[in-house]
């Protein structure tokens, strides 16, 4: 008998999204449109100026998932995306969201502050294809076949000095077009961070694409981050101003509630949310619970990073 020894960041075969449920799109949609679900982020993608042709991009083996992605109409309607709303519904609201044309500013401690369209960033960085676990920290989880590039890519690409101990993210700001940021209960605009350590490390990861198409709006477009080891708020949405800087950012849900959402945020099942357990989480189109991973199943990856951190609040 053949015994296969699951590796740590593998999920088991019977989490897998049957194979007619995955492919039968014009059923989902059918459905779909029967009980009142957002069609339209399945149904209009744009181009994001001239990189559409660059989809679908190859695979990196190195990073897969077993079971494979969770049904895309399931992602991209069930969203946190706060500047169009505090719903999970929010994919016909963030439709207002116009990527195109869209440029992404480097300043802070690098040797050269410029502006770059985002097409010449794609095309300058190039694309590849991850399979990547996502947990928020609200308890639910889904896998995503994400198309990017490296974070560590991205930070070549943007020649910081030595100076810089921190990568700070920051998403773009309107209200015309975002009537979610007219509340002044939050901190606007989005504003994410992580060490440098953090942004050379090989899974974190720039996100142009997913399911093999240009990003949707609701997901992000047009350009994400995907950090797999921590918690879903960390990876910030529609990124327009990337800096470099010797302080720790004062990140958006930090400024919020710092002893709810701290800057580090790593997946650990063993340190719960003051309101709630971190011990398992709800799988994204099935509902079934499963038991959270400690740092998402990245554990082997990432842990080292924080060697030495002692006092600090690595995982809330």
């Amino acid at each position: 008998m053949l015994i296969r020894r699951l590796k740590g960041w593998e999920l088991p075969e019977r989490e897998a999204t049957p194979e007619a449920l995955m492919f039968n799109r014009r059923a989902v949609l059918a459905g779909g449109l029967a009980a009142g679900a957002i069609a339209s982020p399945l149904l209009s993608r744009s181009a994001w100026a001239d990189t559409a042709g660059l989809y679908p991009a190859k695979r990196n083996a190195a990073f897969t998932i077993a079971s494979g992605p969770t049904p895309e109409a399931d992602n991209t309607n069930y969203n946190n995306f706060y500047e169009y709303g505090t719903s999970k519904h929010v994919a016909a609201a963030a439709e207002a969201l116009k990527p195109d044309p869209w440029t992404v500013s480097f300043d802070g401690l690098v040797d050269t502050p410029r502006k770059v369209a985002f097409e010449d960033l794609v095309k300058a960085l190039g694309l590849e294809e991850r399979l990547y676990r996502h947990r928020c920290v609200e308890g639910w989880a889904m896998t995503v076949p994400w198309t990017g590039f490296p974070l560590k890519a991205l930070v070549d690409y943007a020649k910081p000095q030595s100076g810089a101990k921190y990568v700070q993210f920051e998403t773009f700001m309107d209200p015309k077009m975002a009537p979610g940021q007219k509340s002044f209960f939050y901190p606007w605009p989005y504003l994410e961070g992580v060490s440098m350590a953090e942004a050379t490390n090989d899974l974190a990861f720039m996100v142009t694409g997913a399911y093999g198409k240009p990003l949707p709006k609701v997901m992000g477009a047009p350009l994400r981050l995907a950090l797999p080891w921590k918690y879903g708020f960390k990876s910030i949405k529609s990124i327009s101003r990337i800096s470099f800087v010797a302080e720790r950012p004062k990140t958006f849900w930090a400024q919020l509630n710092a002893d709810e959402y701290g800057f580090w945020a790593n997946v650990n099942p063993a340190v719960p949310h003051p309101r709630w357990s971190q011990s398992s989480e709800a799988v994204l189109g099935t509902n079934d619970r499963q038991p959270t991973q400690l740092f998402n199943g990245y554990a082997a990856q990432v842990a080292s990073l924080y060697d030495g951190l002692k006092g600090e609040s690595l995982y809330m």
